[in-house]
């Protein structure tokens, strides 16, 4: 049984390639293309994969970029379970931009998976549910029940696991409804889930704690971009400011955040260190370019620098 399980049920062949600058009907013909195997919780298993941890990628795939997928995954021996599917794994295709520095990102909407695909992967996860952490990250191919989520967080809560949480739309709000221990949003989402403007610090801290005390979840760690990140508790809320870094790519910082943090509170760490190592994550992952995510060396390297501020 391994500690960390992660679901991916949308997961993508990453192709990342380089325009000085985009504009609009001309031929734009690119640099040489980077291909990473990609989809949050495929990410996230990366990361925990380089940090030493006990973990394994469930995800569906199918047709020639699904092995392609997979053969990356391999190349970076990552410990998989595949379901295999009809139709084929989408590509998920980014631009960056030399002359701004920008990620353009064009998101595919992925395979439509049969009832039995969906269930065939559900089957698996309830069977080999971890002995820590159940992570489920990234959206839902076309067709899978919006109560997914929800399901296994139903089950995982069953067994006293603690289920991490980076998705949108109703699957998020089905499986917040279930209750779960970590939900990860960025601003946009809690403002979208929560339908408030959220102007400010203390209006981020106050809907995080309204999610805490209608026990959708135990903890937030909310996501600010280069602002930072909020981590929020029943009792607790802390502020990280963003680290400064050499950007080369904005893709990858979530999931390697909380790839780091969840590796983190595995190992036993506190929550206010376990989010020192999840903003120590979050800015490796800027330093390579396309979805190479963080390196462990880099990690370690600039968790000294990250400081916590209560709030």
């Amino acid at each position: 049984m391994t500690d960390i399980l992660t679901l991916t049920m949308n997961p993508a062949l990453d192709v990342l390639t380089t325009y000085d600058k985009v504009e609009s009907t001309h031929k734009m013909r690119c640099g040489p293309t980077l291909k990473h195997p990609g989809g949050g919780g495929v990410n996230v298993a990366r990361v925990l994969h380089r940090l030493g941890a006990s973990c394994l990628a469930v995800y569906p795939a199918g047709g020639v970029t699904g092995e392609r997928h997979h053969q990356l995954m391999r190349a970076e021996q990552v410990r998989c379970h595949i379901v295999p599917i009809a139709q084929e794994t989408r590509e998920s295709f980014s631009v960056h931009e030399l002359s701004s520095g920008q990620d353009f990102r064009f998101v595919l909407p992925g395979p439509t998976m049969t009832a039995l695909e969906c269930q065939t992967c559900f089957d698996f996860v309830a069977a080999h549910l971890p002995k820590q952490f159940l992570v489920l990250s990234g959206g839902l191919a076309p067709d899978v029940p919006t109560d997914f989520y929800a399901r296994l967080t139903q089950l995982a809560n069953a067994q006293g696991l603690r289920v991490v949480l980076d998705t949108t739309g109703p699957a998020l709000n089905a499986a917040l409804h279930e209750g779960v221990y970590l939900f990860k949003p960025s601003l946009r989402e809690l403002r979208d889930l929560t339908g408030q403007h959220l102007p400010d610090e203390a209006s981020w801290k106050s809907a995080a704690q309204q999610l805490i005390q209608n026990h959708q979840t135990k903890v937030v760690a909310l996501s600010l971009g280069d602002q930072g990140a909020m981590l929020i508790t029943a009792t607790h809320a802390w502020r990280a400011q963003s680290l400064s870094v050499n950007v080369q790519t904005t893709i990858g910082a979530g999931d390697s955040f909380v790839a780091a943090m969840v590796w983190g509170l595995s190992r036993g760490l506190e929550l206010p260190l376990a989010m020192r190592y999840g903003m120590a994550a979050g800015a490796a992952a800027l330093l390579s370019p396309g979805t190479a995510l963080s390196q462990a060396s880099e990690i370690h390297r600039l968790v000294d620098q990250v400081t916590l501020q209560s709030i």
